[in-house]
C-alpha cells in the first residue's frame, strides 16, 4: 500500500515506519523536522505541519491510507481530518490514547483517582480527537488505543485486542510495547476489522 505517516519522527511513528517498511509498504514520512529521520528504502520524506491544511493536504494526496501519529496536545483533529478528505485519501488511522478507555462501567481511565495530572492534556486531546471522528461520516477511520503503559520495548509479536475497556494482564498490569503496538496497527491496516471504531491493544 501507499501510506502517508504524519509524525514519523516521534517514538511511535518511527516504530510504525519500521514495521510498515519491513512489510514492503511504500511510505511517505511526514514531520515538521525531517532532518533526523534516517533515509531507508521504500521511504520518502516530506516536511509539513499537521496543523496547517495548506502544507499538509498536498503531501497526503495519492495515498491509500493516512496514519496520524502526533501528540494530541498540539494537534487539531478537524485540521487533520479535513486535510485527509481534501487530499482524496479514503482512510485515516489514528494512534490513539488510553485515557478514554473504561476501567469500570461508565468510568474512564482519565477519571481514575491516580491518573497522573501531567498526562491530562494529552488524554483530553485524545478523547476530543475520537469525539470528532465519531461525528465523521465520510472517512473510513480507525482509532487504535494503546494500554496505560506505552513505552519502547521488545518486539515479541504477542498482543491481544479489546474494544472500549482498558486491557489488564494476569498480574494486574496494563501495558504494551510500542513495537508490538506497531505490529497490531499494521495488522489492522492490512486486514481491516474495525472500520469507524476504536479498539485497544495490550498484553
Amino acid at each position: 500500500m501507499k501510506i502517508a505517516l504524519i509524525g514519523i519522527s516521534g517514538r511511535v511513528g518511527s516504530r510504525l515506519a519500521a514495521e510498515l517498511l519491513m512489510r514492503g509498504h511504500q511510505l511517505t514520512g511526514i514531520a515538521r523536522d525531517i532532518s533526523k529521520v534516517e533515509a531507508k528504502s521504500g521511504l520518502s520524506l516530506k516536511k509539513a505541519d499537521a496543523n496547517l491544511r495548506e502544507s499538509l493536504t498536498p503531501v497526503l494526496a495519492q495515498h491509500d491510507v493516512v496514519i496520524s501519529s502526533t501528540s494530541f496536545t498540539f494537534t487539531e483533529p478537524a485540521v487533520v481530518i479535513d486535510a485527509v478528505k481534501k487530499a482524496g485519501t479514503p482512510r485515516l488511522m489514528v494512534v490513539g490514547g488510553a485515557g478514554g478507555l473504561e476501567v469500570a462501567p461508565g468510568i474512564a481511565l482519565i477519571n481514575a483517582p491516580d491518573f497522573p495530572e501531567a498526562y491530562m492534556p494529552e488524554a483530553l486531546g485524545g478523547i476530543e480527537f475520537l469525539k470528532v471522528l465519531n461525528s465523521e461520516t465520510e472517512l473510513d477511520w480507525t482509532f487504535i488505543a494503546p494500554s496505560a503503559e506505552f513505552d519502547p520495548g521488545v518486539r515479541t509479536g504477542n498482543y491481544r485486542l479489546g474494544r472500549d475497556q482498558l486491557l489488564i494482564d494476569s498480574a494486574g498490569r496494563s501495558w504494551i510495547s510500542m513495537e508490538d503496538y506497531a505490529i497490531a496497527f499494521a495488522d489492522e491496516l492490512e486486514n481491516p476489522q474495525h472500520s469507524r471504531q476504536r479498539f485497544t491493544v495490550g498484553y
